[in-house]
């Protein structure tokens, strides 16, 4: 019998784990990211890193901030490239108009979650967060081992 091949390959980029820690998630949306040639290359080579971004919003726009896309070094010569530059979000107006009620008015901050490939276009998973007090963190410390614990309690065998 052969090796079955998985029917939904993994599309993921980057992911950032530290947000779920300190944020609580409310909401999350997709959006498109506006990327040069060497950024689009060095992400199918896995080359970028989120931990650090997050997202504002300046004249109706959204703008991608902090967000590490190292350079391939066999990318083209004449072109510098600036790896921490502000990189332009996509999304429909009604979705953007939502976007900043939300952070100005209720207090909310949008921090990206996750980058992955969809259909041959990079997307970013946006999230509404709100964050976390110190006491919210250690619950969450607190509830994560105490799942851990459980699976390895009821594990079978």
């Amino acid at each position: 019998m052969g090796r079955k091949k998985s029917k939904s390959p993994d599309n993921t980029i980057a992911l950032n784990r530290a947000a779920r820690h300190d944020y609580f998630i409310e909401d999350e949306i997709e959006v498109g990211l506006v990327l040069e040639g060497w950024e689009v290359k060095s992400m199918r080579n896995g080359s970028l890193q989120l931990k650090e971004s997050y997202v504002s919003v300046k004249n109706g726009e959204l703008w991608l901030t902090g967000a590490h896309i190292s350079p391939l070094h066999s990318a083209s010569t004449h072109i510098k490239p600036n790896p921490t530059r502000n990189r332009k979000l996509l999304a429909h107006r009604n979705e953007i108009d939502r976007l900043v009620g939300m952070v100005e008015r209720k207090g909310f901050t949008l921090i990206a979650l996750a980058a992955y490939w969809s259909r041959g276009r990079a997307k970013l998973k946006l999230g509404i967060a709100r964050g976390k007090k110190a006491h919210d963190k250690r619950a969450s410390i607190k509830d994560r081992d105490w799942k851990r614990d459980q699976a390895r309690i009821l594990k079978p065998g």
